[in-house]
């Protein structure tokens, strides 16, 4: 396997990205202050001294700005205004400030791509009357079935305004006008057409507003859909790339991540990280989500589709961006779904906290919160909702999530008599938690651990059920070996001459020198992280 290196060029991306471990807060979802049943923002500062025993040292907020809430806040109404539900902005200044006292900073979610039909924008931009809002969206003057060929969701007969308007995702997410790529026709407006040049100019000033009040950056939804009809993302590249200049020219510090999952395209774009996940380029869904998953004890999955894919991208990122791999998010299932158990999270999360890039650890699954199947749908999620249900903290009311009527929470707790709670798992030294937080911290102290340490992956065959693979930097080297399978297995690494193999974090696996060689004995089930 070919060794993947990071170059040491200066400025490539905000140096704290190298040693940040993300945690993804539903707000929603997270601890609720009020006792109306919703999360909010200062039930999120009041659990940061969790968060910092943990380890994390950077939060992502879903979207808490004003919405109508059709989408889970994935339909903004006011960019510039928190949502009452969560509280206010002074809240959410207040979180920014209390989270950098604690070494944590805050990213939030920026919907770039489209608003609310209830935004203000909108409703100016559907009149019939010409306005400085007409071109802030997307509208084509013939009816949807004249538009043969154009790859567009278009609504018709909502507004006094004649046409139909684009819509993102849900009817109600008219898409803003960033213009089209190689417009043909006489509704699309290229993008340099002033409406398009306004909407830039507007995204700009809303990313300054609330860095100038302490946010470190933002998680850009569908950061690739801007542009249309842009098939191989050039002009949406060259986009992001003024945005970036524009805005890192007041604020050099802060991270773009990006919701595009083609590292390839949106590091050259300037985001500093991108995922590989369920969309975009493959491999994730083949390393945790399929039935046949390599991180799946029965699954008979390969961990090649994966790698391939991986090294790929990282090839073409080139040190200059950074790649996560996150435990989950919002929108697919839990790793605890399926199947899976407490054992088997650990496996996964050993990968996911020595592997290169930044680690992504969606609330809940560093106890194993479990997917709840057949939920009904609450605020747009449908086969989502159940990765979005209450955390469990304790064996108190509503596990500690909201003093509110059971009836009266944002959605229902899981109900099984062993759901996994925070209290449990603190006072137990072999939980799931308690194994993440030394991961967590075994990286921060380890810099051939963290974002940019060489990797070196072993040398698999497709039918493996294990993987091993070395991590340096500085001096340092380790190696990581997984079995997730239930069948027992051996790995021997050749030629690696070490004076030593040191045990660091190790179930099932057992490590000796035999001459040159390293031999690794792996039980179903296990892992092991090793010093050389």
């Amino acid at each position: 396997m070919p060794t993947v290196t990071r170059q040491s060029e200066a400025e490539r991306f905000p140096s704290w990205l190298n040693q940040a471990v993300f945690y993804q807060i539903y707000p929603q979802s997270f601890c609720d202050s009020s006792g109306d049943g919703i999360g909010d923002i200062p039930g999120i500062i009041q659990k940061l001294d969790y968060l910092q025993w943990l380890g994390v040292n950077a939060l992502w907020l879903n979207p808490c700005f004003v919405s109508p809430f059709r989408d889970g806040g994935y339909d903004v109404a006011d960019y510039y205004r928190v949502a009452p539900r969560y509280g206010t902005n002074q809240d959410l200044y207040r979180l920014c400030r209390e989270g950098h006292r604690r070494g944590i900073r805050l990213c939030l979610d920026l919907v770039a791509g489209h608003t609310s039909i209830d935004h203000p924008w909108f409703k100016s931009s559907c009149q019939p009357r010409r306005s400085k809002y007409s071109d802030r969206y997307i509208w084509a003057p013939s009816p949807p079935s004249a538009e043969a060929g154009v790859p567009l969701s278009f609504i018709r007969g909502y507004s006094e305004r004649e046409g139909s308007y684009v819509a993102n995702f849900f009817y109600f997410q008219p898409a803003l006008n960033y213009g089209f790529a190689k417009p043909d026709q006489s509704w699309q407006q290229p993008v340099d057409a002033p409406g398009p040049l306004e909407t830039r100019k507007e995204l700009v000033k809303i990313m300054r507003y609330w860095l100038g009040h302490g946010v470190a950056g933002f998680r850009v939804d569908m950061a690739s859909s801007l542009v249309k009809m842009d098939p191989d993302h050039t002009e949406t590249i060259e986009l992001w790339r003024d945005i970036g200049r524009e805005v890192r020219a007041l604020y050099p510090d802060m991270a773009l991540i990006a919701e595009w999952g083609n590292p390839g395209e949106s590091i050259a774009a300037g985001f500093d990280i991108d995922f590989m996940f369920h969309i975009g380029v493959p491999g994730y869904a083949d390393l945790i989500l399929n039935e046949k998953c390599f991180f799946r004890r029965d699954g008979g999955g390969s961990i090649q589709p994966f790698l391939r894919g991986y090294l790929e991208q990282d090839a073409r990122a080139k040190g200059k961006g950074l790649i996560s791999i996150p435990s989950g998010n919002h929108d697919i299932k839990r790793l605890h779904a399926d199947g899976r158990t407490l054992s088997d999270l650990k496996v996964i999360f050993t990968f996911l906290l020595t592997w290169p890039g930044v680690p992504f650890i969606y609330y809940g699954d560093e106890i194993g919160m479990r997917y709840l199947p057949g939920l009904i749908s609450k605020e747009g999620g449908y086969g989502r909702t159940g990765s979005r249900t209450p955390m469990p903290w304790d064996d108190g009311p509503n596990a500690g999530f909201s003093t509110a009527d059971k009836d009266h929470l944002y959605l229902p707790l899981d109900p099984h008599s062993n759901c996994p709670t925070v209290e449990k798992q603190v006072g137990d030294p072999g939980s799931l938690l308690n194994h993440v937080r030394h991961l967590i911290a075994l990286r921060k102290r380890s810099s051939a651990l963290q974002a940019e340490g060489t990797l070196i992956p072993l040398p698999v065959e497709d039918n493996d059920r294990h993987f091993a693979y070395l991590r340096q930097a500085a001096g340092e080297r380790f190696l990581i070996a997984l079995n997730p399978s239930s069948r027992p297995s051996t790995i021997r690494l050749g030629a690696a001459r070490p004076a030593a193999v040191s045990p660091r974090i190790c179930h099932g696996a057992q490590a000796r020198v035999e001459g040159e060689d390293v031999r690794i004995d792996l039980a179903g089930g296990s892992y092991g992280v090793f010093s050389l």
